[in-house]
């Protein structure tokens, strides 16, 4: 994670790894502010959905853009002293373009509104020009008080 984060490192690791999913595609947090999240995913061979043009599975672009939602939405939350567990409600995914192959994908996702039960969140996810987006996410995310989240021991 880069240096400017105003989270807790340990809350944006532990939310790309959050499911085995996540792991096993390699999913990573970049960095983390207040409201907002960056994450990415590396460009692998086992990852390409159409071995012909190289292109990343559009479900790994799924994933991250999922992800990177909910780590906004607790970058938030946890900025506002609310520790909470989140379940994605809804997520819309427009996807622009296939991704340029051999190429890490990033995304970065904007949590607009925390309400008391329910976060919402914009994201897209791209290359290296997010204003040239593979695709754009809008989601919503239900907060659960953290006395109601069952641990992982």
């Amino acid at each position: 994670m880069s240096e400017d984060s105003r989270i807790s490192p340990d809350l944006a690791e532990r939310m790309a790894r959050a499911t085995p999913q996540s792991a096993a595609l390699g999913l990573r947090a970049v960095s983390a502010g207040r409201d907002w999240a960056i994450m990415a995913v590396p460009w692998r061979a086992d990852l390409v959905g159409d071995p012909e043009s190289g292109v990343i599975a559009g479900g790994v672009v799924t994933t991250l853009l999922d992800q990177t939602c909910g780590l906004a939405v607790s970058s938030r939350a946890h900025a506002e002293g609310r520790l909470t567990g989140l379940a994605t409600l809804d997520l819309r995914i427009d996807y622009m373009r296939g991704a340029e192959p051999g190429k890490d994908i990033f995304a970065r996702a904007h949590c607009y509104r925390l309400t008391r039960s329910i976060g919402f969140v914009r994201a897209a996810a791209y290359e290296v020009d997010e204003a040239d987006p593979v695709a754009t996410a809008q989601a919503a995310f239900a907060l659960t008080p953290a006395s109601s989240v069952p641990s992982r021991s």
